[in-house]
């Protein structure tokens, strides 16, 4: 049988949350930062450590985690706390992977399902209670990482020096048609006042790559 977490006054936890989000980050999430930073005093502020904890917030040694500064954010807040219960109450995400969507009546029977507990328990009513006040405050459409963005490859710009070859449609069951061949020809001229040498390469040109 699942052993869902759950807190005894869901009012507490969600006073600690709202006070998290405008205390500053501490080095550890103590009990004294609980009472004199967030102000909860007594007994309920301090029992809600272990489970911030299992939220994944903080780390076992008190550190604050990588969501913690998340769920500070405004704009992750609730990707956080849907992230949390993913591990939270990952029994019933495996029952149904829209668990945070389904009603009251049904999420209630999949934990009885999953705790094996009496349906009137105090184990199912706390599980109900506090699984319900963390979805109220959690985001399921922005919790998973976005993809990577995919960068197209930049166009390899033409190269001139490359002849461009229009090839006509050749058919090999007729020989009367033929291929033509284009060449585009750039020269480097020599920087030179003698005519003839520019004779000499036209009438090169002529001669070799010219004729029909």
């Amino acid at each position: 049988m699942a052993n869902l977490p759950y807190v005894q006054a869901t009012s507490t936890l969600e006073k600690m949350l709202d006070q998290i989000k405008t205390a500053s980050v501490p080095d550890k999430f103590s009990s004294d930062f609980v009472a004199e930073k967030l102000l909860l005093k007594g007994g309920n502020g301090r029992s809600l450590i272990p489970f911030i904890k299992k939220m994944g917030l903080v780390s076992s040694d008190g550190t604050p985690t990588d969501r913690y500064r998340e769920f500070r954010n405004p704009t992750k807040s609730g990707s956080a706390i849907a992230k949390a219960m993913r591990e939270l109450y990952a029994p019933l995400f495996q029952m149904n992977e829209y668990v945070q969507d389904t009603d009251t009546s049904k999420l209630k029977g999949l934990i009885v399902e999953a705790t094996g507990a009496e349906s009137n328990s105090t184990v199912v009513k706390k599980t109900l209670s506090t699984f319900q006040a963390l979805r109220e405050r959690a985001n399921f459409e922005s919790d998973h990482a976005e993809p990577d963005e995919t960068h197209s490859q930049p166009e390899e710009p033409p190269n001139e020096a490359h002849p461009s070859i229009p090839i006509q449609q050749y058919s090999g069951s007729s020989s009367s048609e033929s291929i033509n061949l284009a060449y585009t020809i750039n020269l480097n001229l020599p920087a030179t006042k003698d005519i003839e040498v520019f004779n000499a390469i036209f009438k090169s040109l002529k001669q070799h790559l010219l004729q029909e």
